[in-house]
């Protein structure tokens, strides 16, 4: 098992990890596979020296510098429990992690330049840590300097040092010893935590541990891209380790299979569109993994910005995150991978640790939008949900379910595992329920239709409706907020809300601006909602329940025209609502801007 997985022990030459900052103009780096092992051996004496040992949390809220892959495997090699929160949510977002963990010792930086902005981090850091209680403070803060001169200037507080807690983790990295004996770990021991969206509104830790998920990470990684170990591979994940994607298909899938890849700090449009394809150009790269949001904002940027750049290194293009449109598949086919590349468009979650449904290159037919078929050893199932029946033979379409466990699923969720039951296990009786809806089509391929219950996809991110719209409702006009997602054409999918204000309040572009800024600062700029509709009420039933395929409807695009002519039809039955008058009041609302 040790030599399995030390994929870079023979060739720790080799280079493991290509960094490519945010700023175009900054030299590219690299690690070997011998340089990474000495710094995460570094990085593991620092956490030992600071009182972290098996099984204790570490939390990560660091910019993808090498640093974030390195902190994560630091932790691994010593028995502790990583969990990284993305570098883009708010303070009170890393409090509730940081809280729900346990997290002793948090790594952050001072800041991070996402494209032309500068994110202080450190700020959003101290702010989370000091409005801990007392009993969940951290004890010790690692500190990565990242930000240069100018920034610092811009940014002040990204100076701040708590001489009692604050540690420089760059100096405490080089002053440790490069010695750091493996601690060996049973499959069954926890690896990481990591976070997402919950249709309750609270964030759910779900815990993924060491043998099953590492061993499913690596054989995904090596078949789905078609990595043989050619000295010549280099692959690129776009995803930041904030994800489920970064953590299997860059920090342990390709580094346990011994391929290089590349860490990108930057946006996919900065300084222009070309970003992505100058990359590709610059490092030779062969294997490709990007979400269909950022094709589709690169696609209408035009063909130019791709046709500039030698692309002939590409051998297999992938996408994660979401289903992608046929539109974006023909061009990711055609534009980028002139007709030569196959797309490996997969389908899995944070929950499942790897990829469950996607084509294995070159080994059947491709259709564009369909995540195929079920990676090897995956039972997939559709449910219909009225009889709770599996629904054998092809052209059906139900909730998309697993009735055989896998190597990489998750084992739990942190401090909640009646929750994990209830969750994945409870819907339907023996079945894994994933919560997406899917089809299977004449062929026996699967297309995945999006999300059954409350949760929304927007740009590749998992958000809960009820984080959402717990935080409208946290503003002082507001009584009562509904949030729904509507399509997209660069995002997938969108965030629509309609907000109910308190009596004597006037809605107004200012409140507008105002409500989607706080949801903005309090949860991450990109659950900042695209549309905020004023209604006098929602639609609910007798019961008190919110009948949100109603406001689906009212803020699906293509169904305005006919609902503003009057044709409620689309709408379906009214029936249950206990005043049927709101829905005309709500589809009124959309002859105002919003």
């Amino acid at each position: 098992m040790n030599h399995r997985f030390d994929a870079g022990a023979e060739t720790p030459d080799k280079t493991a990890l290509i960094f490519e900052a945010n700023d175009p103009t900054e030299t590219p780096t690299s690690l070997t596979f011998s340089q990474l092992k000495t710094l995460v051996s570094r990085t593991a004496n620092v956490l030992l020296s600071h009182g972290i040992k098996k099984g204790d949390r570490v939390a990560l809220y660091l910019p993808m510098t090498f640093d974030l892959p390195i902190s994560m495997l630091a932790c691994a090699r010593i028995g502790a429990v990583h969990s990284v929160v993305f570098g883009g949510f708010s303070s009170d977002a890393l409090k509730a992690r940081i809280k729900d963990s346990g997290s002793k010792v948090l790594i952050t930086a001072d800041g991070v330049g996402r494209g032309e902005k500068v994110i202080n981090l450190k700020a959003i850091a101290d702010a989370a840590m000091e409005s801990l209680e007392e009993e969940d403070k951290v004890d010790h803060c690692l500190v990565l300097d990242r930000l240069n001169p100018e920034q610092l200037e811009a940014n002040p507080t990204a100076s701040n040092r708590d001489p009692t807690r604050d540690v420089d983790f760059k100096a405490a990295q080089a002053a440790a010893s490069e010695d750091c004996p493996v601690t060996w770990m049973d499959a069954e021991d926890p690896l990481f935590i990591l976070y997402t969206s919950g249709s309750t509104g609270t964030p759910k830790g779900v815990l993924h541990t060491t043998g099953g998920y590492m061993v499913y990470s690596g054989e995904t990684f090596k078949n789905v891209f078609d990595y043989k170990g050619a000295p010549s591979d280099i692959f690129w994940c776009t995803a930041d380790c904030g994800w489920i994607t970064g953590h299997s298909y860059l920090a342990y899938g390709p580094l346990l299979s011994g391929c290089t890849s590349i860490v990108f700090e930057g946006v996919p449009n900065y300084p222009d569109a070309s970003r992505f394809w100058s990359t590709v150009e610059r490092h030779k790269v062969t294997q490709f993994y990007t979400a269909p949001t950022a094709l589709r904002a690169l696609m209408r940027e035009g063909d130019e910005h791709v046709k500039k750049h030698d692309l002939s290194s590409l051998r297999v293009l992938g996408t994660v995150g979401e289903p992608i449109n046929p539109a974006a598949w023909e061009w990711y086919n055609e534009v980028v991978g002139k007709g030569n590349c196959p797309i490996v468009d997969t389908w899995w979650q944070t929950e499942t640790g790897g990829h469950m449904l996607t084509p294995l290159p070159g080994k059947w037919p491709l259709k564009p939008g369909s995540a195929t078929l079920p990676f090897y050893g995956v039972a997939a199932a559709l449910i219909d949900p009225a009889s709770e029946e599996e629904l054998e033979g092809n052209n059906v379409q139900g909730h998309l379910c697993m009735k055989k466990p896998w190597p990489g699923m998750a084992r739990s969720l942190w401090n909640n595992h009646e929750r994990f039951e209830e969750v994945y296990f409870s819907q339907f009786d023996g079945y894994f329920c994933t919560g997406d809806g899917a089809k299977r089509d004449e062929d026996g391929y699967y297309w995945v239709t999006g999300r059954v219950d409350d949760m929304l996809i927007v740009s590749g991110h998992n958000i809960g409706t009820a984080e959402v719209e717990s935080s409208f409702v946290g503003h002082d006009d507001v009584a009562e907020a509904a949030v729904v997602g509507f399509p997209h054409e660069v995002k997938g999918e969108a965030i629509y809300a309609y907000v109910t204000l308190n009596h004597g309040v006037e809605g107004s572009e200012d409140l507008r601006f105002e409500l989607k800024k706080q949801v903005a600062e309090e949860l991450g700029a990109f659950c900042r909602p695209d549309v905020v509709h004023f209604t006098p009420a929602l639609p609910k039933t007798r019961s008190g329940k919110i009948m949100r395929r109603i406001l689906r409807k009212i803020a699906d695009p293509s169904e305005t025209e006919k609902l503003l002519a009057g044709d409620l039809e689309c709408l379906g039955d009214t029936s249950t609502l206990a005043d049927s008058a709101i829905v005309h009041d709500l589809v009124e609302g959309l002859r105002e801007p919003c």
